[in-house]
C-alpha cells in the first residue's frame, strides 16, 4: 500500500492507494525450478554451448575430408550411419545426436534471450533506484562488447544454420545440382558459387567471434573463479575461435581457389564411387 496525502479543510491526511500486484511466474517443480533462475540458466547455456562447440569442432574436422577427395568424405558419411549397428539399427545413432543437437540449440536460445530479458528487467530496476550495476567502467565496456555482439552474432549463426540446411541437407536451393547421399558433390556444387561463398565466410567469421566470447565466458557462467584458469579463459577461447574460422574458411577458400573441385573427380564419384569401390571388392 503506498500512502499520498489529500488535501481538506482540516489540512492534509493521510491516505492510501493500492499499488498493483504483479503476478509471478507459477513455480516448476525440481529441477526444473532451478532453471527459473539467473543461474539455472546459465548453466543451461553454458553446458549447451560446451556441447554445440563440440559439434562444430567434430562437424570441422569431419569436413577435412574434403582435401582426400570425393570417396573418403562417402566412406566417412557411411562410417555416421553406420554407428551402434551392432545394438540398434543403422543410422538411429545419427538421429539420436541430430535430436539432442537440436535440443541443445534450442535450450541454448532460450536461456539467452531469457538471461537477455532479466538483465534489462534488472537493469531498470537499477536505474530507478539510483544505483549503477557495474562499478568498474572497464567491466561495464568488455560485458557491453560482449553482450552487443553476441545479439548481433546469435540471429546470424541462425540464419545461416536453416540456409545450410536447405542447401546441403534437404536440397531445397534451386542453384545447386544437389544429389542426396553424395556430400562431396553438393559442398563443392555450392561452394562454387561466390556469392554462397562469401555468405559462408562471413556466418563463420560470426561464429568464431560467438564461440570466442562464449567460451571466455561460460567458467564465470559456470561459477569457476580461479586465478590460474582466470589467465587462460582468453588464450583457450581465441585458439578455439581461431582453429575453428581456420579450418571452416579453408573450405569455400579452396574450392573458389580451384583446390577442391569436381574436374578431379573421375566418375563414379562420391557414393556412387564407394558403392563401386565395394562392388569390387
Amino acid at each position: 500500500m503506498a500512502t499520498t496525502l489529500s488535501r481538506t479543510r482540516g489540512g492534509p491526511t493521510p491516505s492510501t492507494t493500492a499499488e498493483p500486484i504483479r503476478s509471478k511466474p507459477r513455480s516448476l517443480p525440481f529441477p526444473l525450478s532451478l532453471y527459473q533462475t539467473a543461474v539455472g540458466k546459465k548453466w543451461v547455456m553454458a553446458l549447451t554451448g560446451i556441447g554445440l562447440v563440440g559439434f562444430v569442432i567434430a562437424h570441422m574436422i569431419g569436413n577435412l575430408h574434403m582435401y582426400e577427395g570425393p570417396v573418403p568424405v562417402a566412406e566417412y558419411g557411411e562410417t555416421l550411419r553406420d554407428i551402434g549397428i551392432d545394438v540398434i539399427p543403422r543410422t538411429w545413432f545419427l538421429w539420436a545426436l541430430r535430436g539432442g543437437l537440436v535440443v541443445m540449440f534450442v535450450l541454448h536460445i532460450h536461456s539467452a534471450v531469457s538471461l537477455a530479458r532479466m538483465n534489462h528487467t534488472s537493469n531498470a530496476g537499477s536505474k530507478l533506484d539510483g544505483n549503477k550495476r557495474y562499478t568498474g567502467g572497464q567491466d561495464y565496456i568488455a560485458v557491453n562488447f560482449a553482450s552487443r555482439t553476441m545479439r548481433w552474432t546469435g540471429p546470424i549463426i541462425a540464419l545461416y544454420l536453416l540456409y545450410h540446411l536447405a542447401d546441403l541437407t534437404w536440397g531445397l536451393l534451386p542453384w545447386v545440382d544437389f544429389e542426396r547421399g553424395d556430400p562431396y558433390h553438393n559442398l563443392v556444387g555450392s561452394l562454387e558459387n561466390w556469392p554462397v561463398a562469401i555468405l559462408y565466410i562471413v556466418a563463420n567469421v560470426a561464429l568464431a567471434v560467438h564461440i570466442f566470447h562464449g567460451v571466455y565466458s561460460l567458467f564465470q557462467s559456470l561459477g569457476v573463479n580461479n586465478p590460474k584458469i582466470n589467465s587462460v579463459r582468453r588464450p583457450l577461447a581465441g585458439a578455439l575461435a581461431l582453429m575453428i574460422l581456420v579450418g571452416n574458411l579453408s573450405f569455400p577458400i579452396a574450392v573458389q581457389a580451384g583446390l577442391i573441385d569436381q574436374d578431379n573427380c573421375e566418375a563414379p564419384c562420391g557414393i556412387t564411387g564407394l558403392e563401386a569401390e565395394e562392388a569390387a571388392e
